[in-house]
């Protein structure tokens, strides 16, 4: 393979006297110094000296640089083809050299005859940006024309730019460690409180979980630990409140001792404006990693690594969590503002509907890149509202869930980036980066540059940012209205506990407290 000589198709060396070399014919002046092998692809016939001259027509073996291993993207011209004008020699070679000349932009005129077979090398006049004229596709561009593609993305699948990004879902994995950690908690606390891992006494808990006295002391949510209530405050005659280890309904203890965490001032009675008041303020925040039961947690968990992981790793830690834990909150504090005061919340469920609202967000951002977008609506639609009936019956709490639902629409409108169409409208399609498709930088990042962050900026872009905007602030404003009227004002409505209740069996009264009075 290393070999310089050159195989005639006879067989014989060019040295050998029997057959003439096939540049003998040449008019070449001899060179008092040797001349190195011009390149294989020269386009000028006086420099290639391999070239078989006219009157030797039968010199047209293969070429002494073509291998077994090259692979052509062409295939070799076997038609005559005349030399370019004003060459040294007017030779014409049928079928030894492969022409790879350029030549020229489309439409430039050139003094050589224009061949059928010349390579197609020219511009390509009236093709988008998404032609391509080469061989071997680049993945990106691949993936840039199947992104373009209407259907691209099927049922249950995310859609928003970035949505395949892979990455680690880290709060999704330690939150879920946390949450079975504090379970198996629950459990042992209630197995040595009542000698039972799960409540069986004085009844059976269908959750298959501890008994909600255990919980209550752990820190669900439960409005008597976290404020004054007049229909215990100020009841005339006192109220008694069951054990943490209670086995039967006669078991009762100060409040004190059942809310944990170091006590609440106990119920003076008669005297709804008691001070100090119970103030346990993280009962909103406790219950996002406490469950009432096997079921309870398992259903949770199945979401949460399934829907809540991918849209983690889609848009980013600090975007998930920012949704996870204020969507959680959200829906206790409205709990703790419409539900039973007497009614114990725990549980991740309203984190999880914030999550679910962002899916939703999800569908709407990339509508024109679904394949079924209408069918993708329906099956969003009757999950959610699936979930909203469970809600609906006793020993769950449907206002973490409509609460966790709204906030996740609220600040994922603040949150998420625009939606697909926006964002090409705004030549700003890129997935949660700082580089564009073509290479181009974009607008640098807000905490690097707060004002080159603005600079450049299109109307619909600020127009958008409005949008999100109000989104937040009305957000802010409406947990902050919640917040006053759950520890200030204390007003709510006759019609509010249907939203987490059917008017059978006596439902809507579980949790009620009745103000006693001389």
């Amino acid at each position: 393979m290393a070999s310089n000589d050159y195989y005639c198709g006879t067989g014989q060396r060019p040295h050998d006297t029997a057959s003439p070399a096939p540049y003998n014919d040449a008019h070449f002046a001899p060179s008092p110094q040797s001349t190195p092998a011009p390149s294989y692809h020269s386009a000028n016939p006086a420099q290639a000296p391999f070239a078989a001259p006219q009157d030797h027509p039968s010199r047209t073996g293969p070429s002494p640089f073509d291998t077994v291993f090259d692979d052509h993207a062409y295939p070799m011209n076997s038609n005559t083809r005349p030399y370019a004008a004003g060459s040294n020699s007017s030779m014409s070679q049928q079928g030894l050299y492969q022409d790879t000349g350029y030549y020229g932009q489309a439409g430039a005129t050139s003094s050589r005859p224009h061949d059928p077979n010349d390579i197609p090398l020219q511009d390509q006049a009236g093709k988008g940006p998404e032609f391509n004229d080469h061989i071997y596709d680049a993945p990106e561009g691949a993936q840039r024309r199947a992104r373009s593609k209407k259907g691209k993305v099927r049922i249950g699948e995310l859609g928003m730019f970035g949505a395949d990004r892979k990455r680690i879902p880290w709060i999704t994995y330690i939150f879920t460690i946390v949450q079975v950690g504090v379970f198996i908690g629950e459990v042992v606390k209630n197995g040595i409180l009542t000698g039972s891992p799960i409540m069986i006494k004085p009844q059976f808990n269908p959750m298959i979980g501890p008994s909600t006295q255990v919980m209550i002391n752990m820190g669900a949510r439960y409005t008597p630990c976290m404020h004054n209530i007049k229909e215990i405050q100020g009841s005339t005659i006192p109220v008694l409140f069951l054990c943490p280890n209670a086995t039967q309904n006669d078991q009762f203890c100060p409040l004190s001792e059942v809310c944990g965490f170091g006590g609440v001032p106990n119920p003076t009675f008669n005297n709804k404006d008691q001070s100090p008041q119970p103030n346990q303020w993280y009962r909103f925040i406790i219950p996002i990693f406490m469950h009432a039961g096997l079921i309870h947690i398992g259903f949770n968990m199945l979401m949460q690594l399934t829907i809540g992981k991918e849209m983690e790793m889609a848009i980013g830690p600090i975007r998930y969590f920012l949704v996870y834990m204020s969507a959680g909150i959200f829906g206790f504090v409205m709990g703790g503002n419409f539900a039973a005061p007497g009614i114990a919340s725990t549980g991740a469920s309203g984190s999880l509907f914030g999550i679910i609202a962002l899916t939703l967000l999800d569908l709407l951002y990339s509508w024109k890149e679904r394949r079924n977008p209408v069918k993708d609506l329906m099956f969003v639609i009757l999950d959610m509202v699936i979930s909203f009936v469970l809600g609906l019956l006793p020993g769950l709490d449907n206002f973490s869930h409509i609460g966790g639902f709204l906030m996740g629409l609220g600040l994922g409108v603040s949150v998420l980036h625009s939606p697909n169409s926006l964002r090409r409208r705004m030549n700003n399609d890129i997935p949660y980066s700082a580089v564009n498709g073509e290479g181009t930088a974009t607008s640098p990042s807000f905490f690097k540059s707060p004002l080159g962050f603005f600079k450049g900026r299109k109307p619909l872009w600020w127009i958008w940012w409005i949008v999100r905007a109000a989104a937040l602030i009305l957000v802010i404003v409406v947990f902050i209205v919640l917040l006053n009227n759950f520890y200030t004002v204390g007003h709510t409505c006759s019609w509010c506990k249907y939203l987490s209740c059917l008017p059978v069996s006596n439902w809507c009264e579980l949790g009620t407290i009745q103000e006693q009075k001389p």
